[in-house]
């Protein structure tokens, strides 16, 4: 006996086609990037890729069983969530990692909110970002043995060379699915196929492409434009996680706009931001707007003729228009108010918080010294400063302040700059460097570091801060390819070199700002 019920009003389409039949085109269609990942990366790639996958089906199975619903394992939904997440992980991530994502996005996710069809956000995606903010370090063991290195996108975004040939084939460092030229494949087929929506992923990949020519600073430099859509997820977003069906819109003008949104959005968080690989994102806020986009452009129904509209229903569209904008402006405006106060009643505790930072700081590159007094001259040229960039070849440094430490006696202990750098991956980097009455190097000291965990905040570390400690150089050198030789050489951070050179500056800025003010007039 058929169990297909189907009600509903005329006109009736049918399509052999049902779920089952889709996930498995779209597992299918995964496989030219998962083969590729697994050949690159090895047996890592595919025991991560076994992992997400078994956990997925089973969180399913379970969660099906636990809530007394039908068991829904055998549409393949699971299969292509765990398959996409695991895509979307390092091959030498640790596998609790694909485990909790699978869960989160089976669960939490899609489970949670009713199934398959109910979910809001593409729960691979969704589990991907969970992962990236809760165990960000983790996720950026991109080396053999857990081990930090700097991606494609990494490189790019510091300004270095990239191989866009092996980022297209897949052989540089990344994720198990970053062959672009097997996602490109499996892509195609899904569109030719009309499993996906073409106005989605080519529009994704239109927004994206021109903007980064608008806005990237390198107009429209082929090579620069292809590196950017080979990497970071572009093409797997564009194809395989806008073009869920769930979480796209319905009309084709809709899914036109949501493409692009996405494709901005991507694009200006790939400039803007401080995350090299923040694409995912840019998918998760497109899929947010979905609600909106489906509630005010509205596919045309079969048989459809065009009606005069009254006067009194334009003004209640308008209406139930105005009261989401009105009420989301009430809210934004208290909170910039509530936001406001606080700031104000914790300022100058802030204040005091920082300046006792310095000041500890200070002790630590500058032990001998028991106070810290500055200079008529040291003033007089921070205040013809007045907060602006220092000298020319330090890039975007700052100099705060600056003392000399005198010891019990009253003799010159040393002396202490601090210096601002906005030239951090994260942000501004604060450090303190401390000098001996000679101009040798004490040490240094951050007062201020939200690099990458795991990567940039290594700069935080002896290893790293040891090197300039005890050499007495007008100037230091960063040297990225870890062969240079000599007392004024300082080796990059492996995968952070942005993190590395903006302190190498900063250094060479207070170290010039000693020479030219402070050695001087001490």
């Amino acid at each position: 006996m058929n169990t297909m019920l189907n009600i509903s009003s005329s006109p009736h389409t049918r399509h052999s086609w049902n779920t089952g039949a889709i996930m498995r085109l779209v597992t299918l269609s995964l496989m030219p990037a998962a083969i590729v990942g697994v050949a690159v990366h090895g047996f890592n790639a595919l025991l991560v890729i076994l992992t997400a996958v078994a956990a997925a089906v089973l969180s399913e199975f379970l969660f099906d069983l636990i809530t007394g619903k039908p068991n829904t394992v055998g549409d393949g939904s699971a299969v292509v969530t765990g398959l996409m997440l695991a895509l979307c992980l390092s091959p030498y991530c640790p596998l609790y990692l694909p485990i909790l994502g699978s869960v989160f996005a089976i669960v939490v996710v899609k489970g949670c909110f009713g199934g398959l069809g109910r979910n809001f956000l593409n729960p691979a995606l969704a589990a991907r970002c969970f992962l990236l903010i809760s165990f960000g370090r983790a996720m950026t063991a991109y080396g053999v043995d857990a081990t930090t290195t700097a991606t494609p996108m990494a490189l790019l975004k510091s300004g270095e060379a990239v191989n866009i040939t092996r980022m297209f084939l897949g052989t540089a460092d990344g994720v198990i699915g970053s062959s672009v030229a097997a996602l490109l494949l499996g892509g195609m087929f899904l569109w030719a196929l009309d499993v996906i929506h073409g106005e989605i992923c080519f529009s994704v990949l239109g927004g994206f492409t021109l903007f980064m020519a608008l806005f990237g600073g390198q107009g429209f430099d082929v090579k620069f434009l292809l590196a950017h859509l080979c990497g970071g997820g572009v093409v797997m977003g564009a194809f395989f996680m806008a073009t869920d069906y769930v979480t796209s819109p319905a009309s084709k003008l809709g899914q036109f706009i949501y493409g692009l949104l996405i494709g901005c959005l991507g694009a200006l968080f790939r400039i803007r931001g401080g995350n090299a690989d923040s694409f995912s994102y840019s998918v998760i806020a497109g899929n947010l707007f979905v609600p909106m986009i489906d509630m005010y452009i509205l596919p045309k129904p079969f048989a459809y003729r065009r009606k005069t509209v009254k006067a009194g229903d334009k003004k209640a569209d308008f209406r139930r228009m105005m009261k989401p904008v009105i009420v989301l402006t009430v809210i934004t405006i208290a909170a910039g108010f509530a936001l406001s106060g606080v700031y104000s009643m914790t300022k100058d505790t802030i204040e005091a918080r920082q300046q006792a930072e310095r000041a500890a700081s200070y002790q630590v590159v500058c032990p001998d010294a028991v106070t810290f007094e500055s200079t008529e001259k040291v003033d007089e040229a921070l205040e013809a400063l007045d907060g602006g960039v220092y000298g020319t070849s330090f890039g975007r440094v700052t100099i705060n302040e600056a003392f000399v430490g005198h010891a019990e006696d009253g003799s010159v202990a040393g002396y202490v700059i601090s210096a601002t750098s906005a030239e951090g991956y994260e942000g501004d980097i604060t450090l303190a460097v401390g000098l001996s009455p000679d101009g040798t190097v004490n040490g240094i000291a951050f007062t201020e570091l939200n690099e990458t965990a795991g990567m940039g905040m290594r700069a935080n570390e002896d290893a790293f801060k040891s090197q300039f400690s005890g050499r007495n150089v007008t100037s230091f050198t960063h040297d990225k390819s870890g062969t240079a030789k000599g007392e004024e050489v300082i080796s990059a951070i492996s995968g952070a070199s942005t993190t590395s050179g903006a302190v190498v500056n900063t250094v060479n800025a207070a170290l010039d700002f000693f020479h030219t003010v402070m050695k001087e007039g001490a």
